[in-house]
């Protein structure tokens, strides 16, 4: 049995107040991890582009609110 498979039996296992926990504490987890890679990329300049895509496009008027 590999890893995951030892994982997803061991949360087929859980009551649900704990799958719920686990729900939340993923939920956590990912948003941190995304949090992580944005910043990573901001900081490699790969979101330069966009940026400047968005402030031209605001400069020109062409925007909207959301």
């Amino acid at each position: 049995m590999t890893s995951l498979e030892e994982i997803e039996a061991a949360v087929a296992q859980l009551s649900p107040a704990d799958l719920k926990k686990l729900r939340a504490w993923l939920d956590e987890l990912d948003e941190r991890l995304f949090d992580e890679k944005i910043e990573r990329d901001a900081k490699a300049g790969k979101l330069d582009k966009l940026a400047a895509k968005a402030i031209a496009e605001d400069d020109a008027g062409t925007t909207s609110e959301l």
